[in-house]
């Protein structure tokens, strides 16, 4: 992969940066912020720390002339499943669907505009968690803002709350950046979905999606958030996820990388209720000149925390993937346990992947491991698999797409193996997956989280207890 040397300042100019800020009626305290990170964004490293700068594979971004004003008509989506809350984001803003009984039982949802126009409190309770930029490209999402909206889900809510997030890219040189701030209240149940698509594949311009998640779990939650990303391959997109649990609390990040040119993920959980609970699953699929570059964080301050952190990715072609996990176990954060497992297979020679798992112990009275590993495919398991008579590329296909399933496995989704199946497959015959294609949508259906009639909690993955 050629080095390519952008003119970042040619990106987008403050005075794009000013006129968002004013046709969106920023409220002071976000027109600062968004002043600083334009400045942050031209001085920014896109790799901040200097270990990880030979890995980062982020060369030939050039996002020159993106305009985070764009503007088209709105993109057609299938009917919204009953029950659930909707927020689709597209060329022509953002739409959100309530259902009537979510409303009455309390669920506030406040678009953008609402959040500006809500005094300090409201704009400090949105933006909280993010923290300043620390590398060029979440400077840049933060600066070009244009989406977002807060939900709020009152204590005891009785059954779950099932919240679909529908990014769809239109148009050439778009930006979309979309924050949510979520808090749940005590004893609620979440299962939200994030999934980003697009109805074309540019042949030379690449396009911007920078998603910002903020979860604030209350005790005795559960919540469920899926990302799927699939959008065409000049895609740069950049994700920041973070969540702060509550006592005894169980939450489960679930990631799935199918399409984009060059994505960047950065995951931060904060277990801070005693007995909270953390799974953060990753898969990656990546093809051409793909690359993904994934960070997790899990901080352990609470006692008796358990954390699971499993991410496994599939390459071929030029296709680049690093992965990063960092496990901090606080000095008081006793009885805590705590597994990061980073794995990758290479399908050619071209393919790379790094994994790098860390450690950070300041407390005796815990367990924590880590396991590791980038190879390419086994060839007893190919030469096993024709000698009963299957060609050898369709072997390959079947030990890759079971490597990643073993993540798909362990999720709380039921059934999410045979419900990703189909954008996998796409994927991996080299087709797009685009949306809209001949009236098809590759939107996920209405989900389910595991359980049984007699044990209804929500099932994650229980190994360490």
């Amino acid at each position: 992969m050629a080095q390519a040397v952008p003119k970042y300042d040619s990106w987008i100019t403050p005075g794009q940066v000013d006129e968002l800020g004013g046709s969106l009626a920023d409220p002071p305290s976000y027109a600062h912020l968004r002043s600083d990170s334009y400045d942050r964004f031209l001085k920014l490293p896109i790799e901040p720390n200097p270990l990880y700068r030979g890995y980062g594979y982020f060369s030939n971004v050039d996002l020159t002339g993106i305009d985070p004003q764009r503007l088209g008509p709105a993109v057609d989506v299938p009917p919204v499943p009953p029950g659930t809350l909707r927020v689709v984001h597209d060329a022509s803003g953002s739409r959100i669907s309530v259902p009537t009984e979510l409303a009455s039982a309390g669920v506030r949802v406040m678009p953008l505009s609402d959040v500006w126009s809500g005094g300090d409190a409201a704009v400090s309770s949105f933006i909280r968690g993010s923290g300043e930029p620390v590398d060029r490209l979440s400077a840049l999402a933060a600066c070009v803002l244009n989406r977002g909206y807060r939900v709020e889900i009152p204590d005891r809510l009785s059954g779950a709350v099932h919240l679909q997030d529908l990014t769809i890219l239109s148009e050439p040189k778009q930006a979309i950046s979309v924050r949510r701030s979520i808090r749940t209240g005590v004893g609620t149940q979440l299962l939200a979905t994030e999934e980003v698509f697009s109805t074309s594949e540019p042949a030379a311009e690449q396009r911007l999606y920078a998603s910002s998640t903020d979860l604030d779990l209350g005790a005795d939650s559960k919540t469920v958030f899926l990302s799927v990303h699939a959008p065409d391959l000049r895609t740069v997109s950049v994700y920041r996820r973070s969540a702060t649990t509550g006592s005894n609390g169980r939450l489960a990040w679930i990631w799935n990388g199918l399409g984009g040119f060059r994505t960047k993920i950065r995951n931060s959980t904060h277990l801070t209720g005693n007995g909270s609970s953390v799974d953060d699953f990753q898969t990656f699929y990546g093809a051409r000149d793909q690359s993904y570059d994934s960070s997790m964080d899990l901080t352990h301050v609470g006692t008796d925390t358990h954390a699971n952190s499993v991410t496994r990715g599939v390459f071929t072609d030029q296709a680049r993937g690093m992965s990063r996990g960092l496990v901090r176990i606080e000095a008081e954060a006793r009885k805590t346990l705590s597994v990061i497992s980073e794995h990758a297979m290479l399908l050619s020679r071209g393919a790379r992947s790094d994994t790098i798992p860390i450690l950070e112990i300041l407390c005796r009275d815990v367990k924590a491991t880590h396991s590791t590993s980038v190879a390419p495919v086994d060839p007893e398991r190919v030469f096993y698999l024709e000698s009963r008579g299957i060609p050898a590329d369709e072997a390959i296909r079947m030990i890759g797409e079971g490597f990643l399933s073993y993540v798909h496995l362990r999720t709380p989704v039921a059934g999410l193996r045979e419900l990703l199946y189909p954008n996998l497959a796409t994927r991996w015959e080299g087709r797009p997956l685009l949306w809209g294609t001949n009236g098809t949508y590759p939107v996920l259906p209405p989900l389910e989280v595991s359980g049984t009639e007699s044990s209804p909690e929500w099932r994650f993955d229980a190994k360490l207890r």
